[in-house]
Order: structure tokens, then sequence, then C-alpha cells
């Protein structure tokens, strides 16, 4: 089988349904940080970075539900083995006979190199400095900055663990990934034909809408991991290279918490 070719050929999503999806989860992400947060601020007593992290899990969350509300409409069960097939968590596929090859994994290597060892540790701090220097505008909400959180104050906060550990579940995996790489990439080919994926990168940078300067970046940076989860038919491929910045991002609180940071 051609990796061109989709398995669900005849049941593609439309432009509108694509785009219907999208704001239903892009839009709660936007009201949480210009509406939701500043609101409950002087109300809740939080940090207003952690009240932020928490109403963005809970936006990922949602994503979740989204998705297997949709896995049901379509299959009518949300079972593992159907989330896998529907979904695309399957070893990847030889572009060329469609063969499953699970060898085909270590292509996650040179990924991780050139979207987070490149992508997210070279490029997007310049990017993003150089684009809020033309685009002052896009400077985000304070409690959006994540890099408010390394601060002495959250030293022996050990229950925040445990929070970055539920974050990376559904960040990595369950929302983000299952939203736009599960539900959205195996359908978009009626639409976009072999740009399908690069449709996928543009929706999924669109909705950072909430943080607009990092919407450059992201195009760059999920372009090569999202390539290779349509040419070899394999969304383990996100899941993986995507998932190393929640990695990155459990050691940093870690070392946060341990007040190794400081």
């Amino acid at each position: 089988m051609s990796n061109t070719t989709s398995t669900q050929s005849n049941d593609q999503y439309s432009l509108a349904k694509i785009l219907v999806i999208w704001a239903v989860v892009a839009l709660p992400m936007l009201l949480i940080t210009y509406v939701v947060t500043p609101a409950l601020i002087p109300r809740v007593n939080l940090h207003p970075g952690i009240l932020f992290w928490f109403l963005t899990i809970l936006a990922m969350v949602w994503q979740f539900a989204v998705s297997m509300w949709i896995v049901y409409r379509e299959e009518g069960e949300v079972r593992w083995a159907t989330i896998r097939r529907r979904f695309w968590y399957q070893k990847p596929r030889n572009p060329k006979t469609g063969e499953p090859n699970a060898k085909l994994l270590w292509w996650s290597i040179p990924l991780i190199l050139l979207s987070v060892g490149f992508g997210d540790m070279v490029l997007r701090g310049p990017l993003t400095a150089a684009i809020l220097k033309l685009l002052p505008a896009l400077t985000p909400p304070s409690y959006s900055d994540s890099s408010n959180l390394v601060s002495p104050e959250f030293v022996g906060q050990w229950w925040l663990l445990g929070v970055v550990l539920i974050n990376n579940a559904f960040n990595y995996f369950l929302g983000e990934e299952f939203l736009f790489r599960g539900v959205l990439l195996p359908k978009m080919e009626g639409v976009f034909g072999k740009g399908d994926w690069v449709a996928n990168v543009v929706l999924f940078s669109a909705y950072h809408l909430h943080i607009p300067f990092a919407i450059l970046p992201n195009l760059l940076i999920t372009a090569p991991y999202i390539w290779a989860s349509r040419y070899f038919r394999s969304n383990w491929f996100g899941v993986i290279v995507h998932g190393v910045g929640g990695v990155m991002g459990f050691i940093l609180v870690f070392l946060v918490v341990s007040g190794m940071a400081f």
C-alpha cells in the first residue's frame, strides 16, 4: 500500500469539520489565557503561574475528552485497539511497501536532534526574541510565562512533580497528540492531499493563538516530526519527539523543587 493512500479515504473530513474541531480546542486556550485566568487571579489563593498551569491542563483534558467523543461517534467504542488503529498508534509503515517495521522508529533520533536539539534549544529563543522585538504587542501576560515558575519560592513543593506528570500525560500524548495527530491527521488527506501534514503543522501552530509569538517557531519546530508521522503512518513519532520536551520539563521542575536550580 502506498504511503500517500489513506486507509480511510472514503471517510475523510471536510474542511469545515477540520476547522470546527480546531476551534473547539483552540478557543478554550485563548479564553483561559485572556479571560478566565485574569478573572480568577484576585479570587484564588494561588500563584498566578500555577493557576494558569492548572487551567491549561484542564484545557488539555478537554482535548482528550473531545478526542474520545469523536472516536466513540465514529467507531462506536473507545477500546485501545480501536484507538490504536484510528489514531495510527502502530508500527511505522515502509512508505514504499506499506509493511510495518518497528526499526523505522530509529528515525526518532535525528528528528529529536532536529526538532528539540536545534529547534527548541537553539532556534526558539532567538526567534521568539526577534518576534517580540518587532511586535511587542504579542508579549504574553506574565502569568503565562513558565520561566516565572523557576523561583526559590517553590523549593520543597514536591507536589509539583505530580502536576508536571499529569501535564506531560495530556500535553504530549492524551491531549495535543491525540487530537491533532490522532483525530485530525489521518482524516485530512481528503481536503489537503499530500499536503495534509503541512496543514496539520499549520493548524497545530495556530492552536497556540494564546501565545501568538510561538506560532512561527512552532511551524518550524514541529514540521519534522509531523512529516514523519504522516510519511511512516505512525503517530508514535509525534509522541516520542514531542514528549522529549516533557522529560526536559520534568527535570527542570525537579531542579526547582529540590533547590538545585539555585
